[in-house]
């Protein structure tokens, strides 16, 4: 109690009292010679001393400004448009200053020929990340998930993104979008990304970042000092087996003292996916083949989704700022049909009897997400401190009916099983962070904080049997569950820049409080630890051209609340998913050792254990002939592989980015004190292709092939899968607007096969995903085209464990 008491006395006296010296207004028109005005032109203000520029703005439809809040000081004043010559007046302002018309004068050279300039976009190779930038560069004028797309280091295929074969954590000018996979597709589709200058991928998140952070993406946005309005509208079509929309709109109000970010998007969807799977049963006493079933399922979904984000940001001075954010997201229709048929054979492969199985479910849920951010920025530069807090509820409910009619190998109907049921799940999240950072020196840095998360679940599933077509409740299939989830972490890191050394170094303490609670068997699982999780970068510049850097962190992550949840979901009569309450932490030691050369070619060792490591197997029951995905935890798999990248321009219109990865993965596991152990090697490579064309540069080509080996994911093989996509983009009317155009799976290989054989589990299965399909897309941007948006959003890792149900 000292402790919470001591903070509130901190928390009061840095609590901002705004003090506000005599402050002056500058207004005034900008027009051309002919005295008509100029929208949008911009007008900057600057010290005398050192040019610092101190406010910006840009005029109106009617070409008229005004800045506001100047302290009295010497200033030069600067006006600019293109096609115009620059203006420029300086003068010490006493008074608020009316400055009348300003007249900009025509530039003839301009006139003539107005040429776009694009800087190539540059590739950084830290110790601990890859550094993208591509301001002002010709992928500025896409959106944000075809930026990511292009960035190296990152594999999206389809809406799910990886960094080395794992699930990061993306965030938006360092805070986390805390979105599900689809949802975070949509988010940076529905993105403009003219506002981006630069993409982190970050393999080794300092101790600021959660403990199950194990790769951080950071959206970069540009900084903005111009005020003004700017909107958007954009539409995209998809085609693949079935027809998908997306439409929304975007905008931005900037002023001196507000910054408002508001977007809203619409999706409708229908998605086709198809399995054959073939699953051997064994005979208990001999271990022989006894049965063999054999199933087509045909699945598809329909979905109606709006998603909604914005952001406010009030400066109230310049070393305060508060800050309200929010996404939200509805699903109000999601239909799932699943028809299935299982042909039962005997040992010699003779039909005995089959099953047609149809399973109608309707689900809708929603997202809701709110962050509230308080900022003071102390004296001494880059010295602040950081107050969030954050409140997000999450609520999904089903309605599942399945009926089976069963059928002899004759074709004569033998019976018939129906079954519904309604499931629940309602979850809330509460967390508050406080983060400081110290700027030692110029060359080191210093960083603490804690945070508090409280996680609260409850799930309910009632399932009825119809009998005599009156339907009774199956109490073994009924039951409540409910999850609640302390965590309390602290951490402090430190980073140092001297001669060719450079060094960051930190250490994150996670104390974790669990308590599950299922009514139907009584059963309460609790789990209370505190662990420690220590990371550090090394990096030395040996010449001009050689960099050596070594990395190490260790890690978390925590299941998903949805695996946690034990409540059996029947895709038929013998196919089920069911959660695992007993599922542990998977803890993860990570190193990486490095070599570049002239910052264009990389070449990387690495070795990861991961303790506890989960899985979702189909495992089968081979007397009730049952098969139950189910997310179990593994004793350990070890990882360990070299990489070799490259990135280099041919020439000044073709980029080209490469990497080869050879690994092997061991997957370690007892089963009732039956050891089973599998290895595998691998391969993983990507060739990427950018090219900038015609003479405005204003036509981008992006053709990106990745090749992944068979390899080896809990005991399942997955059989060799070739990944391509080909993507144009044009900017029109003189970049307001573009026009895109993107084809997935060129060559019909990205489809794969699986297959899993240990003890007595034996199954195949060829999946067949809607990945491809034909895009086209249109963006126009209207208002001051010039702003930058202050559009992000918020760190929360607890809500990534959100997952929907399958």
């Amino acid at each position: 109690m000292k402790e919470i008491k001591s903070l509130s006395q901190i928390l009061f006296i840095l609590t901002p009292f705004f003090v506000f010296s005599q402050e002056f207004s500058i207004s005034g028109n900008i027009k051309s010679t002919d005295k008509q005005p100029i929208s949008f032109a911009n007008v900057i203000l600057m010290t005398v001393g050192d040019s610092t520029i101190v406010k910006g703005t840009s005029t109106d439809d009617k070409g008229a400004f005004s800045i506001h809040s100047i302290p009295q000081d010497d200033y030069i004043l600067k006006a600019s448009f293109v096609g115009f010559k620059s203006y420029s007046k300086q003068f010490y302002l006493s008074k608020n200053l009316q400055l009348g018309d300003i007249i900009l004068e025509e530039d003839a050279e301009h006139l003539e020929e107005i040429s776009i300039i694009y800087k190539k976009p540059t590739v950084k190779k830290q110790s601990d990340r890859i550094v993208f930038e591509i301001e002002n560069s010709a992928l500025s004028e896409g959106n944000m998930m075809q930026v990511l797309k292009n960035t190296p280091g990152v594999l999206v295929i389809g809406n799910s993104i990886t960094v080395k074969n794992s699930e990061p954590t993306v965030f938006i000018n360092d805070r986390k979008v805390h979105l599900s996979s689809d949802e975070l597709s949509q988010l940076l589709e529905s993105s403009n990304a003219n506002n981006v200058k630069s993409v982190e991928v970050i393999t080794n998140p300092s101790a600021k970042y959660d403990a199950s952070s194990s790769a951080v993406i950071n959206i970069t946005m540009s900084k903005n000092l111009i005020t003004g309005y700017r909107g958007n509208v954009f539409t995209n079509y998809t085609q693949g087996v079935f027809p998908r929309y997306n439409v929304g709109t975007g905008h931005f109000f900037k002023s001196d003292k507000i910054n408002f970010n508001i977007n809203y998007s619409y999706s409708q969807n229908k998605l086709n996916r198809e399995n054959v799977e073939k699953t051997e049963f064994f005979d208990t006493n001999t271990n022989n083949i006894d049965e063999v079933w054999r199933s087509t399922i045909n699945r598809n979904t329909w979905s109606k989704t709006h998603n909604v984000n914005f952001n406010f940001d009030f400066f109230a001075n310049d070393k305060n700022t508060l800050s309200l954010s929010s996404s939200m997201l509805f699903l109000p229709d999601f239909d799932y049909k699943i028809n299935n048929r299982t042909n039962i054979f005997n040992s010699y492969d003779n039909l005995q009897y089959y099953f047609l199985s149809n399973n109608n479910t309707k689900d809708k849920k929603h997202n809701l997400g709110f962050d509230f951010d308080f900022e003071h920025k102390f004296n001494k530069p880059g010295a602040k401190l950081v107050i969030n807090t954050h409140f997000t509820t999450y609520d999904y409910t089903r309605d599942q009916i399945v009926d089976t009619n069963f059928f002899d190998d004759i074709d004569i109907f033998v019976g018939t099983s129906n079954y519904l049921t309604n499931s629940n799940q309602d979850t809330n999240i509460y967390s508050s962070r406080i983060d400081y950072t110290l700027p030692i020196s110029d060359t080191s840095l210093f960083e603490t904080g804690i945070k508090t998360s409280v996680i609260n679940t409850e799930s309910s599933i009632e399932k009825f049997d119809f009998l005599g077509g009156m339907p009774i409740v199956d109490a073994n299939n009924t039951d409540t569950f409910k999850y609640d989830e302390t965590i309390f972490s602290t951490y402090a890191n430190f980073s140092k820049e001297w001669n060719k050394w450079s060094i960051i170094a930190g250490l994150r303490a996670e104390q974790t409080e669990v308590e599950g609670t299922s009514v139907l068997y009584g059963e309460t699982n609790t789990q209370d630890y505190l662990e420690w999780f220590p990371n550090a970068s090394l990096n030395f510049d040996a010449s001009d051209n050689i960099s050596i850097y070594a990395n190490y962190k260790r890690s978390i992550s925590r299941p998903n609340y949805q695996d946690l949840n034990p409540f059996q979901f029947y895709l038929n009569d013998y196919s089920l998913v069911t959660g695992n309450p007993n599922l542990k932490p998977i803890f993860i030691d990570y190193g990486v050792f490095g070599i570049s050369f002239k910052e264009t070619y990389f070449i990387e060792a690495y070795y990861s254990k991961k303790k506890n490591n989960i899985y979702e197997l189909p495992l089968q029951d081979n007397n009730t002939n049952i098969v139950s995905w189910t997310p179990i935890n593994f004793d350990k798999t070890i990882e360990y592989g070299f990489d070799f990248l490259t990135n280099f321009y041919v020439n000044d219109r073709w980029f080209v980015y490469a990497v080869t990865s050879f690994y092997n993965v061991e997957d370690q596991n007892d089963f009732g004190g039956d050891q089973v152990k599998k290895n595998k090697w691998s391969n993983y490579s990507v060739l990427q292709n950018d090219f900038t064309l015609l003479k405005d540069r204003s036509l981008n080509v992006n053709l990106t092939m990745y090749w992944v080996g068979e390899n080896l994911q809990g005991f399942r093989v997955l059989e060799n899968r070739l990944i391509s996509s080909l993507s144009i983009s044009k900017s029109l009317w003189n970049k307001k607007a573009s026009l895109s155009l993107m084809f997935e799976d060129l060559f019909n290989t990205h489809d794969y096969d699986y297959k899993t054989r240990f003890l007595n589990q034996s199954s195949k299965s060829h999946a067949n995903f809607d990945n491809r399909y034909i895009k086209i897309g249109f963006r126009y941007k209207f208002g001051n085209t010039l702003l930058d948006t202050n559009e992000r959003s918020k760190e929360l890792k607890e809500t990534n464990r959100l997952k929907d149900w399958d």
